[in-house]
């Protein structure tokens, strides 16, 4: 298993630098999170062995029984849907919640930093695929989120993510990305004081390189690395 980890971590690289150099990105553009639910800590350290420098977790309980025992600097990402009355564990367990998706949570993990030294670092979920199953604002509603988000003293609003829609037809899937690209440059011109449009998080496993083909500069790639869950 853990060489299996090394060779798949090494093929994703290679086919995010290819995806790279199409959509006439710098190299090392894209940041790689490899999403560890349901992976062990021995899976995940192996990938860190190799390199891998972002982990994202799906699950606070599930973090809070894995992240403790990592024994090697990692970035911790949250990109699961976040209940509200879990938001009081997330400061301090992660440095990056990409699924901020209501005002409510927004302001529950405000109340939550505000005993935090930093500010928490949030991205805002958007759901492209108008798919009832997902999280996210809708994109019609996005604008106000973003306006309630960047006028919360603890929160830092660093960038948009989303979900590609399930499915195989890559026009429905490009369509998504394009549609949260066209936001995420929309609101980098209007950024400034206390937020930022720096991140734009699209992409899993079986669509990466279609989102960094229409701008992603961050992926969420966990299967492609770590193989089925359990």
């Amino acid at each position: 298993m853990i060489i299996k980890i090394r060779e798949n971590l090494e093929e994703v690289r290679n086919r995010i630098a290819r995806a790279e150099e199409r959509a006439g990105m710098p190299s090392g553009t894209v940041t790689l999170v490899g999403v560890t639910k349901n992976h062990s800590v021995d899976e995940i350290e192996a990938a860190l062995d190799c390199g891998l420098a972002d982990i994202g977790e799906n699950r606070v309980q599930e973090a809070q029984a894995k992240l403790p025992l990592i024994s090697r600097p990692v970035r911790r990402h949250l990109i699961g849907h976040l209940q509200r009355n879990k938001a009081r564990f997330v400061p301090g367990m992660f440095d990056l919640v990409q699924s901020v998706d209501s005002e409510r949570l927004a302001l529950a993990l405000d109340e939550c930093a505000a005993q935090s030294v930093h500010p928490l670092a949030v991205l805002m979920q958007v759901n492209t695929s108008a798919e009832e199953s997902k999280s996210g604002v809708y994109p019609e509603e996005a604008d106000s989120l973003l306006e309630y988000i960047a006028g919360l003293p603890h929160l830092r609003l660093q960038g948009l993510m989303t979900i590609g829609p399930l499915t195989d037809d890559a026009a429905q899937v490009i369509k998504a990305f394009r549609q949260l690209r066209s936001l995420f440059e929309r609101y980098r011109s209007m950024a400034g004081g206390s937020w930022r449009m720096d991140i734009l998080s699209m992409g899993m496993s079986s669509d990466y390189e279609i989102a960094i083909a229409e701008g992603a500069n961050m992926v969420r790639v966990g299967t492609a690395i770590f193989g089925t869950r359990s």
